[in-house]
């Protein structure tokens, strides 16, 4: 072991001590009373970067000269507090942390944990005095990084310290979270702010707590500052920190689902009072054979049923359409798109009369469950109107040959949408499966190049389909079509086409 000055040290006492300290893994630096380096194990030349002793300075002074020092909040020590010269001046430090450097660099290359301890022979003034040194880089580096990561965390946390049970970290998530300021927090006892006082299972999770256990998550209510609580999920980890073990709480905001939990259930009730009260019929179905699950006075009504008989059956036990058919490809229809609009159906009343009914139906949620809304509206008596309307008008113009084929057409749809006991939503006029087709693809919205895509047609040959059709249902452009025949629904839901 090299020696730093021409001290001799060739006394037993000196030599046993240099024995002693050279396999010790704590970097030991012996100095006399004077201040002069005796000696320095291995462990503490490596601790500060130096091949042997003579790189740490021969005296006190020369140390202080090559090493910068600094506290943990990165501010320098004057030579006066630096751990060799207080150990000079009389002063015991148990424990001191330091980050030590190099002069002239700024970044610290270790951090030193160092206590005194002072030796004598006879019991008077010391004879030498020794620094213990414990490198804790590794360990200060992870708490930084731990540190870091913490406060960076967007996730709301908070640590506890167990053995006084005071708040000694917090992120700034959760200062957002609680509306608090650092300061409000940090120091502050649990009996203060108490984040589990209103938790589920309160005694186990005080119990766990008391015992530095895992808290499994559970929801809470979070005191906040300006004294009202929020609902979180509350979870704790037991963790060391600093050598002091620690409760690390995280939190997870659930006031935005308590929100949007309350806002469903005020819909739900608005949709309940808004179907019970609705002068329209209107009906709830769940599954694919469209049970009923709700139905409001005016369905009720309009069926010629109380509640019982109609809850929990479907259309064909209570016989309800006119056509089963036309039934079954309005179910269809609405699983391929999820609704209709407006297709002209017969509803038979419980005694067997019928009532003309537009019927319009959407898939909707319920209580987490597919359904669908089903609403009937009885325009029998508007039917009535225009088949008097009509007749009234046949009677007058009998022989009005002079009546345009369009208008002619007209009143024969009129008649045939009143009078026809099947059909679905097509009108009276006979329309061509091809026409059909074409008719359709107009509601989607598609051109003549597109329905000739669609169709694999030639473009003339859709054109021709296109005038045929405007021929027959007595209109001359796009648009006109489509309200014609979204008035006896067909075409569904699409788009209005450009004229």
């Amino acid at each position: 072991m090299a020696k730093t000055n021409a001290r001799s040290v060739g006394t037993p006492t000196l030599q046993h001590l240099e024995q002693l300290i050279h396999g010790l893994t704590a970097g030991i630096i012996l100095v006399d009373p004077a201040g002069a380096i005796l000696s320095a194990n291995p462990a503490a030349c490596r601790m500060h970067g130096v091949a042997d002793a003579s790189g740490l300075g021969a005296t006190a002074d020369e140390y202080c000269q090559r090493f910068c020092l600094r506290h943990r909040n990165h501010h320098r020590l004057a030579r006066r507090d630096y751990p060799i010269m207080r150990m000079l001046a009389g002063e015991s430090f148990p424990d001191m942390i330091v980050e030590v450097a190099p002069v002239g660099e700024n970044e610290p290359r270790w951090t030193h944990q160092i206590h005194d301890v002072v030796m004598d022979i006879d019991g008077g003034d010391p004879d030498c005095m020794a620094l213990v040194i414990q490198d804790v880089s590794e360990r200060f580096e992870a708490e930084a990084r731990f540190e870091a990561m913490f406060q960076a965390n967007p996730a709301p946390a908070a640590i506890l310290r167990l053995s006084d049970q005071r708040f000694v970290r917090v992120n700034a998530g959760f200062l957002e979270l609680a509306g608090y300021t650092r300061a409000e927090v940090l120091g502050r006892p649990l009996r203060d702010l108490d984040v589990l006082a209103r938790a589920e299972r309160h005694a186990v999770v005080a119990a766990r707590l008391a015992a530095g256990e895992t808290i499994p998550q559970v929801e809470s209510e979070l005191p906040l500052s300006d004294g009202s609580t929020k609902l979180v999920i509350l979870a704790g980890q037991p963790i060391e920190l600093a050598d002091e073990r620690c409760m690390l709480f995280t939190f997870a905001d659930l006031e935005p689902r308590r929100r949007a939990e309350g806002a469903l259930r005020a819909s739900e009730r608005h949709f309940a009072t808004v179907f019970r009260m609705a002068p329209v019929a209107m009906v709830v179905t769940n599954g694919k054979d469209h049970r009923i699950v709700e139905a409001n006075e005016a369905f009720r009504r309009l069926a010629g049923r109380a509640s019982e008989e109609i809850l929990g059956r479907v259309a064909d036990d209570l016989q309800l359409w006119n056509d089963a058919n036309q039934r079954r490809d309005v179910e269809q229809e609405i699983a391929r798109r999820g609704g209709i609009r407006n297709r002209d159906v017969r509803v038979l009343h419980k005694d067997g009369t019928a009532a003309d009914c537009l019927v319009s139906a959407e898939s909707v949620s319920m209580r987490g469950d597919a359904c669908v809304l089903w609403l009937y509206q009885d325009i029998s008596a508007r039917r009535h109107t225009e088949m008097e309307l009509v007749d009234a008008i046949e009677a007058v113009m009998k022989d009005a040959s002079w009546f345009s084929r369009s208008i002619m057409d007209k009143l024969a749809t009129l008649r045939g949408a009143g009078g026809r006991g099947e059909g679905g939503g097509e009108a009276a006029l006979e329309l061509s499966r091809r026409e059909r087709e074409v008719l359709e693809l107009i509601c989607e919205g598609l051109d003549d190049k597109g329905i000739a895509a669609r169709l694999a047609l030639s473009g003339n040959t859709v054109r021709n389909h296109v005038s045929r059709l405007y021929a027959k249902i007595g209109v001359n452009r796009r648009s006109a079509a489509v309200i014609w025949a979204r008035e006896r629904g067909i075409g569904g839901r699409a788009s209005a086409a450009k004229d």
